[in-house]
């Protein structure tokens, strides 16, 4: 089988919460590094350089194998103290 490297970065944001973004899908390891050193010297990636992971995929094989269960979380309303 084929494999590609999907190059994504991943900020943490506090209290759970990050912001992922897939930056792209290389055809070598080599390539998706050098889009990394491109990628890393940009605005908002050059604060966060540990937020980098290239993962390894091959090509027409299932990657998610079990169903998912959707949990929905409330956060408290941050309430004005009275004036």
């Amino acid at each position: 089988m084929t494999t590609v490297f999907v190059l994504f970065h991943t900020h943490d944001l506090g209290e759970g919460e990050t912001d992922d973004k897939l930056i792209g899908v290389y055809a070598s390891l080599a390539d998706a590094q050098h889009a990394q050193a491109r990628t890393a010297a940009l605005k908002g990636f050059r604060d966060a350089p540990e937020g980098f992971v290239i993962d390894p995929y091959e090509i027409g094989k299932d990657h998610w194998t079990e169903g998912y269960v959707t949990v929905r979380t409330r956060r408290p309303l941050q309430r004005r103290a009275p004036d």
